[in-house]
């Protein structure tokens, strides 16, 4: 490209910006309002409509969407934070319902948001999210030169508001600032009519309508920070309560009609607060030195971790700060997939985006992150917890085990704000990622290098011996079940049509059996007793045995007549119990699988090319490489079938 286009694109694109952007008097403003009286908004409305415009869908029960962990709670999607939010959507609700009801100018149009929980939660995540939400709203009118940006609708005199109210449909709040009413005096002989107005867009980095408040100690601590300072230089010039003196760059000014963000608020001490009490209540500030309050107008965020919490809220005399905070949790994600999407997109996003992701290796991070947040329950183990949380079948004795999650959480109070953090998890697959030789990972490596995290990390011992049992025990016994369905289907040709066809050859036999009627040959026409010995020998892969052997034939036929009737395909995969018991039987009817895998140097001419087909299997069926299929191939001789 010549040097000529690039100028041309930069030019076009800053007389676009030029062209965009309102510059007028007020009298201009006030015609502009007349058509669109929309264009002004309070903060909390604008940050609401905002993130609104980008879409928003309702989950209820009976939707796609819906996830056991939602409890039976209606909750509504935001597409916003959609792609980028996992497992999250609880919180983004309750912080969604803050704004509305702000917006309308509820009692949380004067509070504080407050999210409080564990490091990694995504706290400053998501308060990062709501501040590109306002960069990207619609830019805002306000009086040129004005260093809170103030709304131009404040110079009207109070005699004539109730006037324009009427005129424009609008409501007007707020008073002028003292900078601007010195200006409106002295530069405008009192002419509001002629103040210009100028069109802005948010920045954090422009310091335009979003400012963050750093912790910072008692020592370095200062008001000033927060309202402004009064400019030294000009004390000499004029009075002390001239506004000319004022330097109005703190936070509150900063962040007038749009957001303050208060970093680990807690952290601060409580004369620093109250401030930010009489912002949320009052809506207004104290101005440097000896000028009026001035008005404040915005979003005020903060988030801290759940020891500041309970610290701060122990102190009596804290009170005051207290009720005006709406403190939302923010968990931990507890669904084993929305775990996983989390690291998926972070790697992505990462120098490692190239690597090479071995099947199940983030889905063993996730395990591991999940069951360490998971308290403990006396009606189901750690695993079986978290798959119920994620909405998987939980098959026992041939039936799909109905545990009720309103339980399971009513048992767990406030489950989530402690255990294995997001960064944890990543900094672990980052070493492993490092530590590869092959720019790879694998589930092998990845439970390797959790054992050396674990290891290395400052905990206390309770709780280091959890989690070496959940990655040792649970997870890598886990992980062998799912290598070793995973090699026999690879190992085994046609499988899916195999195991359809056990599927269809158990369901002729188990509704002849339930109805009382004999077996008909599909191509002899001839008619049989049920097949009494197949039958059991499928049901016994997944323990049903005796009496329980009539339950479970005539539970499977009820279900697929039932989807039958709705219109819905019928195969193996449709009813969980019956899924397993078939894929067990035939993992369990491959006698040579093991001698394949493990016997390298004495495999014969026609084990090796089946060892060759399982590798290609792996490789454009399974999602491996060559490297991680012969690492996990290698693990599961070692630890599968080190006997046989």
């Amino acid at each position: 490209m010549a040097r000529k286009d690039f100028l041309k694109i930069i030019q076009e694109q800053r007389g676009k910006k030029k062209a965009e952007k309102f510059s007028g008097s007020f009298l201009d403003y006030l015609h502009l309002l007349k058509d669109d009286p929309k264009i002004i908004k309070l903060s909390h409305k604008r940050l609401y409509e905002s993130i609104l415009k980008s879409g928003v869908k309702t989950i209820d029960v009976d939707s796609k969407e819906y996830r056991p962990i939602f409890n039976g709670d209606k909750l509504r999607v935001y597409d916003y934070f959609s792609s980028e939010f996992y497992g999250m959507e609880s919180v983004i609700n309750k912080l969604l319902r803050f704004l509305k009801s702000a917006s309308h100018k509820g009692e949380e149009s004067r509070q504080v948001l407050l999210l409080m929980g564990p490091v990694g939660a995504g706290k400053s995540a998501l308060i990062d999210s709501v501040k590109r939400a306002l960069e990207n709203a619609d830019n805002h009118y306000h009086l040129e030169g004005c260093p809170i940006r103030e709304e131009p609708l404040h110079l009207l005199p109070r005699s004539l508001r109730k006037d324009f109210e009427d005129l424009l449909g609008i409501h007007i709040e707020g008073d002028l600032c003292p900078v601007c009413r010195h200006r409106l005096m002295n530069e405008f002989d009192g002419k509001y009519e002629d103040f210009p107005v100028v069109e802005s867009s948010f920045s954090q980095r422009g310091r335009r309508g979003i400012a963050v408040v750093p912790p910072m100690d008692a020592n370095s601590q200062d008001v000033s920070l927060l309202v402004g300072t009064e400019d030294i230089s000009k004390l000499d010039l004029y009075p002390e309560d001239d506004p000319r003196v004022l330097s109005l760059n703190g936070a509150f000014n900063v962040g007038n009609r749009g957001i303050v963000e208060f970093v680990e608020v807690f952290k601060n001490e409580i004369e620093f607060l109250h401030t930010m009490l009489t912002a949320t209540q009052e809506k207004r500030v104290p101005s440097p030195g000896k000028n009026d309050m001035i008005y404040f107008d915005g979003v005020i965020l903060s988030h801290c971790n759940e020891s500041e919490w309970n610290r701060f809220k122990s102190e009596h005399t804290n009170e005051a700060i207290l009720d005006r905070v709406l403190k939302i949790e923010v968990p931990y994600v507890l669904e084993l997939d929305q775990e996983q999407k989390i690291y998926e997109k972070m790697l992505n996003s990462s120098d490692f985006s190239n690597a090479h992701i071995a099947p199940h290796s983030l889905k063993i991070a996730s395990m591991f992150s999940v069951m360490s947040r998971l308290s403990p329950s006396n009606k189901c183990d750690v695993l079986t917890k978290m798959k119920i949380y994620n909405g998987d079948d939980i098959i026992e004795k041939g039936r799909v085990k109905k545990v009720d999650i309103k339980d399971l959480k009513a048992e767990a109070g406030h489950e989530g704000m402690e255990g294995i953090s997001t960064r944890f998890i990543m900094k672990s697959l980052d070493a492993a990622l490092s530590d590869s030789d092959n720019d790879m990972i694998t589930p092998i490596n990845v439970m390797d290098s959790l054992l050396r995290q674990v290891n290395e990390q400052v905990i206390d011992n309770d709780k280091k011996e959890k989690y070496l049992e959940i990655i040792q025990a649970v997870i890598r016994e886990e992980y062998l079940k799912i290598l070793e369905s995973e090699i026999a289907k690879a190992f085994v040709t046609a499988y899916d049509e195999q195991a359809q066809s056990l599927f269809d050859t158990y369901m002729d036999n188990a509704e002849s059996f339930t109805t009382k009627s004999k077996v008909k040959n599909k191509i002899t026409r001839e008619q049989t007793e049920p097949d009494e010995r197949f039958m059991r020998s499928i049901e016994e892969m997944i323990g049903v045995v005796g009496s329980a052997r009539d339950g479970f034939r005539s539970d499977v036929t009820a279900f697929m007549f039932s989807k039958l009737r709705k219109g819905e395909k019928v195969n193996y995969k449709s009813y969980g119990p019956l899924k397993e018991a078939v894929e067990q039987y035939l993992i369990s009817s491959v006698k040579d699988i093991a001698r394949i895998v493990t016997a390298s140097k004495t495999r014969d001419d026609d084990q090796k090319k089946k060892y060759s087909d399982m590798v290609k299997t792996l490789i454009d069926d399974y999602g491996y490489n060559e490297h991680s299929a012969e690492e996990i191939l290698t693990y599961a001789s070692n630890n599968l079938w080190r006997d046989s």
